[in-house]
């Protein structure tokens, strides 16, 4: 029986109605980060959260990234991180002082410039974008700072000579104050720099504890061959402390004196440390019998007999 050949039915084409194509409308991505502001803190969680406040207002605030780097804070600090949820924390696990805490946040920045500031800072809203413009436009610039200015308008400690032998105190420098100066030494209160400065010289050196970072930065900067300059048209607040237990007193004495003693021998030889280590270990002994304020004498001895500073090693 022969085979018969099926017919394949005619399916008529119907043209489906054609919808617009929608493409899901996406955000354009965030500017890049050109400032970062890093700030270190140690169980000072008001004046923190003044500092970060006034980060907050900054100009362009969308081009700033504010670190905070937390070190080892046991006070309502840790509370503020869900207070400001655009700030970055870092926190360390004790108080390993401001000179590796800086490190760590340095670090973790992404911006082009990054700016340093104490925990008791208050800056202006324009501070962060001027002092970076002033970066931006003097290439024989190495760091800027602000005026810093006490919370009732007066010029704060800030401008100073780097220390040196003979000099055992830093003396106020001629800075000038109305139309701005190149300077020796500008304390970190508020300082910037740019990034691929610390990439060049890969950290500060963290023989360094509480005090030395901002010496450091400014000597490394006179060396490279660039100014430190103080730039007084814009201004941050610099409440500062007293400090009146004896205990924390003698550690940060110490901590200051022994961070000279690094300096001097890092960049005058290790001869002059040692004599400037062994004077103001002499020095100390010697206060013990004065008989006054006996309790902060003793620990200040002891603290610079075993070499003790602010950097993790010491007892909170």
């Amino acid at each position: 029986m022969p085979l018969q050949r099926l017919k394949t039915p005619k399916v008529e084409k119907k043209e489906l109605p054609q919808e617009p194509l929608q493409l899901e409308q996406q955000e354009p991505p965030p500017p890049p980060i050109r400032i970062s502001a890093l700030v270190v803190s140690h169980n000072r969680a008001d004046r923190l959260r003044r500092a970060i406040e006034s980060l907050e207002r900054s100009k362009d605030r969308e081009k700033v990234e504010i670190l905070v780097i937390d070190n080892g804070s046991v006070d309502r600090s840790t509370e503020l991180e869900l207070e400001f949820p655009n700030a970055r924390f870092i926190r360390l696990p004790r108080n390993f002082g401001l000179t590796k805490a800086l490190n760590i946040g340095v670090r973790a920045a992404t911006g082009e410039y990054i700016a340093f500031f104490h925990e008791d800072t208050q800056v202006a809203p324009d501070t962060l974008s001027l002092l970076a413009s002033e970066l931006e436009r003097q290439n024989e610039v190495g760091a800027v700072c602000p005026l810093v200015v006490t919370p009732e308008g007066a010029p704060a400690p800030q401008i100073e000579q780097l220390p040196a032998p003979g000099r055992t105190t830093l003396n106020w420098g001629a800075a000038d104050l109305e139309h701005g100066d190149a300077v020796e030494y500008a304390r970190g209160a508020a300082i910037m720099v740019r990034k691929f400065f610390f990439q060049a010289i890969r950290q500060i050196d963290e023989r360094y504890g509480n005090w030395g970072s901002d010496a450091e930065l400014c000597f490394q900067v006179l060396r490279s061959g660039k100014r430190v300059l103080l730039v007084p048209s814009t201004r941050v607040v610099h409440e500062g402390r007293v400090v009146t237990n004896s205990a924390e007193r003698a550690l940060l004495a110490a901590d200051f004196k022994l961070g000279m003693a690094t300096y001097l021998s890092k960049h005058y030889g290790f001869v002059r440390g040692i004599l400037f280590r062994i004077g103001i270990v002499l020095a100390a002994f010697a206060g013990i019998f004065a008989f006054h304020d006996v309790g902060y004498r003793f620990s200040l001895f002891i603290h610079l007999w075993n070499g003790q500073k602010v950097d993790g090693t010491q007892r909170d």
